[in-house]
């Protein structure tokens, strides 16, 4: 298979097509190989117009997906994310995501709870030398690091903890899908003078990450 062409291809007919106009996401789509970011039989499967599997569903754990490239790319554009930009990824995966990031980004600190996940991660941005990863819960968010301009959670979450939202500098913006299934939507959070505000701004159906479900509260 020719994966530069698959690239291209992706890139015109899922991204482009979908309102992506801004030229450091395009070229970075354009640049990084996904085919190496996802499981060896599912490389023939990489450029589908769909997300990926990247780790199976085992008891108490969740299966992982590679987000579909035109979600993927409509989050980043809308992060708006700068040269100047330190970034925190919740749950990086295998890694694609966190490779995107370093070609659009300052730094990048890829957060995964997966350890197997964190270890292919390592392995296939050993190239990347702009993006560190370090394991542990994904709604505790990585406080050994803060504060971040950007911090993009790489799934959707029922709710956005408050542990993740106080890691944000003064100006710094947190990007999610907040929600499951086809009403879940794109959301922007902004921190600013110790208060925060969020604003939605499209619907998108994406993989939930694990770990971010709301406490459920007791009726009597």
């Amino acid at each position: 298979m020719d994966f530069e062409a698959a690239r291209a291809k992706m890139v015109d007919t899922q991204v482009r097509t979908t309102d992506v106009t801004s030229h450091s996401v395009l070229t970075a789509f354009l640049t990084v190989p996904r085919e190496t970011f996802v499981p060896e039989k599912a490389k023939l499967l990489a450029y589908i117009d769909n997300d990926v599997e990247i780790s199976a569903a085992a008891p108490g754990k969740p299966a992982r997906f590679l987000m579909e490239a035109s979600p993927l790319a409509k989050l980043l554009q809308l992060a708006a994310i700068t040269k100047d930009d330190f970034v925190l990824e919740v749950g990086c995966g295998t890694g694609y995501t966190s490779a995107l990031l370093s070609i659009i980004a300052g730094s990048v600190i890829a957060l995964e709870c997966d350890e197997a996940l964190a270890a292919e991660a390592k392995t296939q941005l050993a190239g990347y030398a702009k993006v560190e990863v370090v394991t542990g819960p994904l709604e505790n968010g990585y406080a050994a690091g803060a504060p971040y301009d950007l911090i993009f959670v790489n799934g959707a979450v029922e709710e956005v903890p408050a542990t993740l939202l106080g890691q944000l500098r003064d100006g710094g913006r947190l990007i999610t899908v907040e929600g499951y299934g086809n009403a879940a939507r794109a959301k922007v959070f902004v921190a600013e003078r110790g208060a925060v505000s969020e604003n939605v701004f499209f619907n998108a159906s994406v993989k939930p990450l694990p770990g971010f479900a709301k406490a459920r509260e007791f009726v009597f």
